[in-house]
């Protein structure tokens, strides 16, 4: 099948240009002006943004949380990342028995994502012990299974000790891959905890207050030198929410570290004043939301190129039921929110339109950055022949107000409910073929391929 769009703006992360776009066999052919070739579908994209496709590399489906499971499977959660201009995710798996071995959960998520995912997809490894044969089984998950990359936690029942992240971080190092990290420290958080609830403040505002900024910025710059003893192994800080640990980054880069950072739409767009609402309980998440100042911080980080990629971390679960869990006890929430579907708009229309960031950076940082990081370029996020046909329209003249009504994802509330976006993806193609037009899926189940990743792209 050949696709030929044309008369489009086409935008990459280094590049700004009119021009047409020829796919033959899910791959880009041609790009070029006025280009005259016969196709079975021609599409006119004058006036609209011709971007590759979103990738997100920060994605939760089908992960159990302990009494409960996410909302989304691999099913609807690419359904709703299609109709929100994303063409490939990169999730993380969740926890499996205790001593498993690495490649346990990979085959349980094959079994969850084979036959349902929509577009294409990869897994990030689950690191929940280390000895020498979890070490060991580093480089298969690398040149067997494809998968580059595998997380760490600091806090929750699986986290490591200093001496197994330095033992993890070197390995990575050594086999080329990189290791992404859940930076909070574990012991200050269960002190806050048992300090608040002692004192019957459950409200959601003290899941904030449990785990303040201090909290993530004493990981951050814990695992930053870590990674330098470990032979300056490459370092990937996930959801990074605050200004303080930002600026232990910005160290590390600027003396040359192979650190990078992730942030989410809702530590750039949402505040902590979100907790104290009535409904406070849709958006306990950890980290957890900061004050606008952080958000200020983080914004800036995008824009001076310290902070890498944004990703949703999308964990949902229903407000009705799931969440409400914890109406007597911030504790017992559930951690997770929905998000998978609105970073795309969210991001162009608050960053680009609003002059926060430029077009090419949003490109960079929703797209180009995140295939490098994780192995898929230039497979994935970048538009250039020999290139996968992963492309979005992007109509910067749309005018959408964010409901979950509109919305894709399987959870009953959207944390962006009632925000107003300006351009909205209009056609999602995965591999050339259209699969999200004008907001409606008509795709097929199961199109989505697994994809093996290579060994990351520096940046």
């Amino acid at each position: 099948m050949s696709t030929l769009i044309k008369n489009g703006t086409i935008v990459t992360a280094d590049d700004i240009y009119r021009g047409d776009v020829y796919i033959e066999d899910e791959i880009i052919k041609e790009i070029g002006l006025n280009i005259c070739k016969r196709a079975d579908v021609v599409i006119d994209a004058k006036g609209k943004y011709v971007i590759p496709g979103g990738i997100d590399i920060h994605t939760h489906l089908n992960i159990h949380v302990g009494k409960v499971t996410a909302s989304d499977d691999f099913y609807t959660g690419t359904v709703a990342a299609a109709c929100g201009g994303t063409t490939c995710i990169v999730d993380h798996m969740g926890f499996g028995p205790k001593d498993c071995d690495l490649t346990h959960q990979v085959k349980v998520y094959h079994k969850y994502a084979d036959g349902k995912a929509v577009i294409d997809y990869g897994f990030h490894g689950v690191i929940q012990n280390i000895n020498d044969n979890r070490l060991e089984e580093l480089k298969k998950l690398l040149e067997e299974e494809g998968i580059p990359s595998s997380k760490m936690y600091l806090t929750y029942d699986f986290k490591l000790s200093d001496y197994e992240a330095l033992r993890l971080l070197a390995r990575q190092k050594e086999l080329g891959g990189i290791t992404a990290v859940h930076c909070e420290n574990n012991d200050s958080i269960k002190y806050l905890k048992e300090y608040f609830i002692k004192q019957g403040k459950i409200q959601p505002i003290y899941h904030a207050l449990s785990r303040p900024a201090e909290v993530e910025g004493e990981a951050i710059n814990r695992m930053i030198n870590l990674a330098k003893i470990a032979g300056d192994a490459p370092l990937y800080i996930v959801h990074l929410s605050t200004e303080i640990g930002l600026e232990y980054i910005k160290m590390a880069r600027d003396r040359g570290q192979m650190v990078y950072a992730e942030t989410c739409p809702q530590y750039l767009l949402l505040t902590e004043d979100k907790l104290r609402q009535p409904d406070g309980l849709k958006y306990i998440f950890s980290p957890p939301l900061r004050r606008e100042r952080d958000t200020a911080a983080l914004w800036s980080g995008i824009k001076d190129g310290y902070i890498q990629t944004i990703a949703t971390d999308h964990c949902p679960f229903f407000y009705k039921g799931e969440k409400q869990l914890g109406k007597d006890n911030f504790a017992d929430c559930p951690n997770g929110g929905p998000g998978i579907e609105e970073r795309i708009p969210l991001i162009f229309s608050e960053g680009v339109v609003k002059g926060r960031i430029g077009i090419n950076k949003f490109v960079d940082v929703c797209s180009t950055a995140p295939a490098k990081l994780s192995g898929l370029y230039p497979r994935k996020g970048h538009i250039a022949v020999g290139s996968d046909a992963d492309i979005v329209l992007i109509d910067p003249d749309k005018e959408v107000t964010m409901t979950r009504d509109i919305l894709h994802e399987n959870v009953d509330y959207t944390m962006y409910e009632g925000f107003k976006v300006r351009g909205y993806p209009v056609l999602t193609m995965v591999r050339g073929e259209i699969i999200v037009q004008d907001n409606k899926f008509i795709g097929k189940k199961g199109y989505g391929k697994f994809i093996k990743r290579h060994r990351i792209t520096h940046l």
